[in-house]
């Protein structure tokens, strides 16, 4: 298969039959061997994480879409650690899509003159660039517009989604007794009518969840959320 594009966790192959097919590596995204799911840099690498993810990835993939929402996902081979998938135009040259219910992170790191660490956060989106050099910027719906990357009603449609998904996520890790601070989402333009979709994976390595004080790392997020 043709590579088309690799990339820090995912490498992505032309199946040649019209879809695409995303190869999940070990390696997270982190800082100095920290994970840290809101980082442009592979800070390390967890063996068994790539299937840990699609693992984590097809159960909440199959669950947006029972509830009607749009994704890329097709299915998925556990074993060799790839997802079958719809082609997906990014918008720009790609934008991840964090979704904030607590001050953590950046978000704390940015704002901590204004809230205290694991404040509570009422649904809240933002948009980044995917721009390693410029370390990822946050962009407004203003500019994604006047640069041509999404118009105004895309936005409203994509932090719509986001929030949707969102709730999917958070009530399912409820049901094991785990909170959801933060989740990072990609989407793209899907199909002929290019309606937005979900694309890429969710899974415990670009999500931050909480049992109580304790931080459940990607590996073990799977294992309790698929016991």
């Amino acid at each position: 298969m043709d590579v088309i594009y690799r990339g820090k966790t995912k490498d992505v192959y032309d199946k040649g039959d019209g879809n695409y097919l995303l190869k999940f590596k070990d390696d997270v995204t982190g800082t100095d061997g920290v994970f840290d799911p809101g980082a442009n840099t592979v800070g390390l690498s967890i063996e068994g994480a790539g299937k840990a993810g699609l693992k984590l990835t097809k159960f909440f993939f199959e669950k947006i879409n029972d509830a009607g929402i749009p994704t890329h996902f097709v299915d998925a081979d556990i074993e060799n650690a790839t997802m079958t998938v719809k082609p997906a135009e990014v918008f720009g040259k790609g934008l991840e899509v964090i979704l904030r219910y607590r001050a953590v992170g950046s978000f704390f790191r940015r704002y901590g003159k204004y809230c205290n660490e694991g404040d509570k956060l009422d649904s809240y989106v933002e948009v980044t660039l995917k721009d390693d050099e410029r370390n990822d910027p946050l962009i407004t719906d203003e500019a994604l517009e006047m640069l041509g990357i999404m118009s105004k009603e895309e936005y409203k449609v994509l932090a719509d989604l986001t929030r949707k998904i969102g709730e999917i996520v958070k009530e399912e890790m409820a049901k094991k007794d785990l909170e959801l601070y933060d989740i990072k989402f990609e989407f793209g333009r899907v199909g002929e009518d290019r309606h937005i979709a979900l694309i890429d994976e969710i899974s415990g390595g670009n999500m931050r969840a909480y049992r109580g004080d304790e931080y459940i790392e990607p590996l073990k997020l799977e294992q309790i959320m698929l016991a």
